[in-house]
């Protein structure tokens, strides 16, 4: 390893700044402006209709006008401060992760979209991660309020993406394939921006337009599961059945088709070109890597000190890069995420070990409800916190990791990145 790199390398200001960049890298990587414009379909005979939503629906909408040629109407929903200009095509913005009003009353303009198309029309509906809060249409006998409350015990449950999924699809009027149903017969073309693990088109934005083989039942076992406490008119719906999804084979999905146009693998493909590119081995664990943050933080941990341990001093550093989506099960009042609360528990499992740095963040520049992507770790994050007097275990116990590390000023923050990968994480072991 040559002299500068063993330099840059005890810079702490220097490693810090090459892992936010490998994560502003694996963000660009699934910029619409970028990975849209190569999946376009051919103009109809009739009109093109262009609907979606999600957190990066607006600028792929925005993508979509700049690239194609004739005339374009819809409306996209995204989240609240994620609009970007457009001509053609009406942003609407709405809540996440928990639907309101505002998301109800897009979903409706969606609907109107959609209706009365012909068989030479042109359905592109623009998918991507958040689109299960923001494309909002309650089943008949379900209200916003029971939406909102059901949202909120599902994301405080522990319950895995696919499974909050399906509970969601079978209590919606557009999940499940329902809105492409609504589309037919119209040639539908759906492009979507993966935020999940494995990339199964059913669980980005809860499949609105891709066909649904799970049932009532299902989500009926995972409310079990979760012991997720439901009104008896919710399982009463559920039980009955007339709630359910759209299933494989249903003629109504002859014309419908999905793309996917950006993926966390891609993402981290490009992170790992970067890393390549300075110097540093990288070796990529995964894309779709699941379960409890702080579980997957202590495992993360072991395997960084085993590499460690495995690494003459004359090799070259290396980073280990993964993707994924993890949950928390929520039992403390702080301010955490999915990606603080990872590296909360891996620097608590570190203890300080030498030469081992990390970042992890949401590429939608959101970890939880916060306006913070993510944060840093460094071999010296226990030292200063114990300085400034803070517990990490008790912040740990609370989910309250976006303080722990505003308060070592190691919080990173991106603002709206307009796309979405899922969640991001380098371990650098030098």
């Amino acid at each position: 390893m040559g002299t500068n790199k063993v330099r840059e390398l005890n810079d702490p200001a220097w490693v810090k700044t090459f892992l936010v960049d490998l994560f502003r890298t694996a963000i660009d990587a699934a910029d619409p402006h970028l990975c849209l414009p190569a999946f376009l379909p051919e103009p109809p005979k009739g009109k093109t209709v262009v609907i979606g939503a999600g957190k990066a629906s607006a600028k792929m909408a925005q993508a979509l006008e700049q690239h194609w040629k004739g005339d374009l109407s819809g409306v996209v929903v995204t989240r609240y401060d994620h609009a970007v200009p457009t001509k053609q095509i009406k942003i609407i913005e709405a809540s996440h992760p928990v639907p309101d009003e505002a998301g109800m009353a897009a979903t409706q303009q969606i609907k109107n979209c959609v209706a009365n198309l012909s068989e030479d029309d042109l359905v592109i509906c623009l998918i991507s991660g958040g689109g299960s809060a923001l494309l909002v249409d309650p089943v008949p006998g379900l209200d916003l309020v029971q939406k909102q409350a059901i949202n909120k015990a599902l994301l405080r449950s522990g319950a895995s993406i696919d499974e909050m999924n399906c509970v969601r699809r079978h209590l919606s009027s557009v999940k499940g394939g329902k809105l492409a149903a609504l589309c037919h017969p119209a040639q539908v073309v759906s492009l979507l921006i993966s935020d999940v693990p494995n990339d199964n088109f059913l669980d980005i934005a809860s499949g609105p337009t891709v066909p649904d083989p799970t049932t009532c039942a299902d989500a009926l076992r995972i409310i079990d599961r979760y012991d997720i406490a439901l009104p008896e008119n919710v399982l009463e719906l559920l039980r009955s059945g007339k709630t359910e999804t759209v299933k494989p084979g249903d003629p109504r999905m002859e014309r419908v088709t999905a793309k996917l146009i950006a993926t966390p693998q891609m993402s981290l493909d490009a992170a790992a070109q970067m890393a390549r590119s300075a110097g540093v081995d990288a070796l990529i664990i995964g894309d779709a890597l699941e379960g409890e943050s702080s579980e997957l933080g202590r495992s993360m941990a072991e395997t960084a000190k085993h590499v460690a341990s495995r690494q003459p001093i004359s090799e070259r550093p290396c980073v280990l890069l993964s993707g994924g989506e993890t949950t928390v099960t929520v039992k403390g009042d702080g301010r955490g995420g999915r990606n603080v609360e990872f590296l909360l528990a891996l620097a608590i499992a570190l203890d300080g070990a030498s030469g081992i740095h990390a970042v992890a963040g949401d590429t939608d520049g959101i970890d939880g409800i916060e306006e913070i992507a993510g944060a840093y770790i460094s071999p010296d994050t226990l030292k200063r916190s114990s300085l400034l007097a803070m517990d990490p275990n008790a912040y740990l116990a609370n989910n309250d990791g976006h303080s722990f590390f505003e308060a070592l000023d190691d919080s990173v923050i991106t603002g709206p990145t307009l796309t979405n990968v899922n969640d991001f994480r380098a371990i650098l072991i030098s």
